[in-house]
């Protein structure tokens, strides 16, 4: 049962609410304006009201609970009425929300989840046939941020229509799909058979994309494994038990830049190796030996970031927190490329073809598409 409005008073430049159900809100005169029912155009909800017309001397100038149960404010200015809705009052209250415990969505994982790495696969008819396989899908993105995608078809580009299943892909410099083959005079590491140490791809965009999409066409040559850190499972670690390191990578930036050979512009980014969300959760982890520009950080600290940075990244090639493993043609490789980092053995390309193709997509179509299907 929806709890309602049982008391209204005023305090200062906020109106205090009492619920039947005992709990308390506080909401300040300007954010009950700029929210009144009648900002928004009905079609387009976008809002349509201007809370920078109102002065800052605003405030209610009577204020009751209606017998619709709503609160009824008439304010100084505008000649205006508004009237708010319990159960919108109380779903947007941001006295309660800011009171509650916040609960992570992710589910990080370390070098145990090789035993059951079965329970990220999911098959491609799966997704194809079913919202609910869809929502699996985005589900085991989203909070494990890794997927295998079985048995999907191998012909070149046939991955568009299950990744078109969440949305659009995002276009880089390197087109879509980008081929992740061994070629002469690579412009990037992935284009070589030599190992790759586990990183994040486009470290040096100011937004890296958020998910990608690796999809095995075939993988016949000698080595080429996979391999996988969960890079929030091993920021949380040093968060608990080593407190100066995690401070120094969350607050110092660090370097990026792309020395792309065949590129009329070169990229380069200013950020931290760890960045957290407002709630102190993991928002992004950014490393990447290989395009790690010559640092610059002021002399006082660069002792401290070479030394926070070498033991980050050997943690994330710790056998305690990755995974191995081995792409088989139709497998899509998935995963949040702003929290997973991925690497790969190297692989001798005279012993047979090996050949994935890449797409990139960003994470608010992820994590928006996941929201309105389970709406």
């Amino acid at each position: 049962m929806v709890a309602q409005i049982s008391k209204v008073s005023k305090n200062g430049s906020a109106l205090n609410v009492e619920w039947t159900d005992g709990e308390k809100s506080n909401f300040n005169f300007m954010w009950l304006r700029d929210n009144c029912p009648t900002a928004h155009d009905k079609d387009s909800r976008h809002r349509m009201f201007n809370i920078l017309n109102v002065s800052e001397n605003l405030n209610p100038i009577k204020y009751t609970v209606n017998s619709d149960g709503k609160l009824e404010i008439e304010w100084s200015e505008g000649s205006h009425t508004s009237y708010y809705d319990p159960k919108w009052l109380r779903d947007n209250c941001y006295t309660i929300k800011n009171n509650q415990k916040y609960v992570s969505p992710y589910h990080l994982w370390d070098s145990s989840f090789q035993k059951n790495l079965n329970s990220m696969h999911i098959e491609h008819d799966e997704i194809m046939n079913s919202d609910e396989g869809l929502i699996k899908w985005l589900e085991l993105l989203y909070q494990k941020g890794i997927a295998i995608v079985k048995n999907s078809p191998i012909k070149k580009e046939s991955a568009f229509p299950v990744l078109n299943r969440i949305s659009h892909t995002r276009e880089t410099f390197f087109k879509t799909p980008f081929e992740v083959i061994n070629i002469p005079k690579p412009n990037n590491s992935a284009y070589t058979a030599h190992g790759l140490r586990n990183h994040i791809d486009l470290p040096w965009f100011e937004n890296p994309p958020g998910y990608q999409f690796l999809h095995c066409l075939i993988n016949a040559a000698k080595g080429g494994d996979s391999s996988a850190v969960d890079g929030f499972a091993v920021a949380d670690y040093l968060r608990k038990n080593e407190k100066d390191i995690f401070e120094t990578l969350v607050n110092v930036p660090l370097k990026f830049r792309d020395k792309d050979y065949t590129q009329e512009s070169h990229r380069s980014f200013y950020a931290p190796a760890i960045s957290l969300t407002k709630d102190g959760d993991f928002n992004d982890i950014r490393f990447s030996v290989a395009t790690m520009d010559t640092l610059d950080c002021h002399p006082d600290v660069m002792e401290k970031v070479y030394k926070a940075h070498h033991r980050f990244g050997n943690l994330l090639h710790d056998d305690k927190f990755v995974v191995k493993f081995r792409l088989e043609a139709g497998d899509i490789f998935c995963f949040n490329n702003r929290r997973l980092l991925h690497g790969r053995t190297e692989f001798d390309p005279n012993s047979g073809h090996r050949h994935l193709q890449g797409y990139y997509m960003d994470r608010d179509e992820i994590i928006g598409r996941l929201n309105y299907l389970k709406k």
